[in-house]
């Protein structure tokens, strides 16, 4: 038995010790056998395998593109009806873990994980501000599996140098 769980047990009171457990060795190898065997097994054929993040992120990047497009336009029966087929899908995208995230409208900041197409001057903003989202940054699981593009709008320079004078 080695003393450095010993010690470690030293460290609480002794009402919350844990004693080593007893078991026998037959016991312990039991146990990892039962384990291994409810294991899942990698060589069953028909099991899909991990989806690929491209793809994925293909199929979001355009299921975002469709539902920005039909935004924009009018409000008809079939207009409506094509939005709902859209958002269920992309909520069922969302409960397996696949977010996707538009950035218009949002703050930027240099260091955030978004790649800048265009900094373009507007003389209505006082800071630099996400001015159009190209490709939206995609996330499977906390996962960043496509970086997102877009398009900054910048106050003009002259507004950036009186702030600081």
């Amino acid at each position: 038995m080695s003393l450095l769980p010993w010690f470690r047990q030293l460290r609480h009171h002794p009402a919350f010790r844990v004693p080593p457990p007893d078991w026998a060795e037959p016991v312990q190898e039991q146990l990892a056998a039962l384990l291994a065997a409810l294991a899942p097994s990698r060589d069953i054929p028909d099991a899909p395998d991990a989806p690929d993040d491209k793809a994925l992120a293909t199929a979001a990047t355009n299921l975002w593109r469709a539902e920005r497009k039909l935004a924009k336009q009018g409000k008809d029966a079939t207009s409506r009806q094509a939005g709902r087929y859209l958002r269920t899908t992309r909520d069922a995208l969302a409960e397996a873990g696949l977010v996707v995230q538009d950035h218009d409208g949002e703050e930027f900041h240099s260091g955030r994980s978004i790649e800048v197409l265009l900094f373009q001057d507007d003389p209505s903003l006082t800071a630099e501000t996400v001015l159009e989202t190209v490709r939206p940054s995609i996330y499977l699981r906390d996962r960043h599996i496509q970086m997102g593009q877009v398009i900054v709008g910048c106050p003009p320079r002259d507004h950036v140098r009186n702030e600081h004078a």
